[in-house]
């Protein structure tokens, strides 16, 4: 298990009020309507999620990191736990030539608003139930969707990404390392279920029984 950032540079691009999205708007309606994960979160006014989240091509350079660290062949088999609309699984697909990419999103809206080039690759379905069998996967990862999910579910989504994997695996979480930091996700977040340092989410990988790799996002 090692912490390896392929994510951070992407984190930090975005500029972010945190007060103002706490003073401006009643965070609790707010939260409301983001945790259905539906149009309002990702093509609604930024104060329910993104604010419009399309392709930009912001994710080829991650897929091409991890494709070199993995050493990823040309027809892996992938899969993203918390694929949302794709776009990282599709730049695998431009990237690799023969690759099977899958993924899994418990957003229908999602899912049904994703790049087209996924049609029939991705699918309605919750982290801790994965649906295929053991060993199916070369790599398998998660970004930014792990911490959505409350403790009892959390330690069944490693333990499912664990069994499902026959390679390398890669989870990317929010987390804390100091008081300021924590005020901030806090006030940021709209979704988070899980709120842990570096140190207690290494310790929840291990009691899940999860062995690959991991990075943190962090709320500076």
């Amino acid at each position: 298990m090692e912490c390896i950032d392929f994510i951070s540079s992407l984190h930090t691009v975005s500029k972010r009020n945190y007060l103002q999205r706490v003073v401006e708007h009643d965070k609790t309606v707010c939260a409301e309507v983001a945790t259905r994960f539906g149009k309002e979160y990702w093509d609604g006014d930024r104060r329910y999620g993104y604010g419009g989240y399309r392709y930009d091509g912001r994710w080829r350079a991650v897929a091409e990191a991890m494709i070199r660290h993995y050493g990823l062949s040309q027809n892996a088999c992938i899969l993203d736990v918390g694929c949302g609309r794709g776009f990282l699984l599709y730049e695998f697909t431009q990237l690799l030539s023969n690759a099977t990419v899958v993924g899994i999103d418990a957003s229908r809206y999602g899912i049904q608003t994703a790049k087209p080039e996924l049609q029939g690759c991705l699918q309605l379905a919750k982290a801790e139930n994965l649906p295929f069998n053991d060993q199916s996967f070369d790599f398998v990862y998660s970004v930014n969707t792990l911490h959505n999910l409350y403790n009892y579910q959390l330690s069944r989504a490693l333990s499912e990404i664990e069994r499902v994997s026959r390679g390398s695996k890669y989870v990317v979480v929010e987390a804390y390392r100091n008081e300021r930091e924590k005020v901030n996700l806090m006030y940021w977040q709209l979704t988070c279920r899980a709120f842990h340092t570096p140190e207690e989410w290494r310790w929840i990988y291990q009691q899940a029984g999860y062995t690959g790799d991991y990075s943190n996002i962090f709320f500076e």
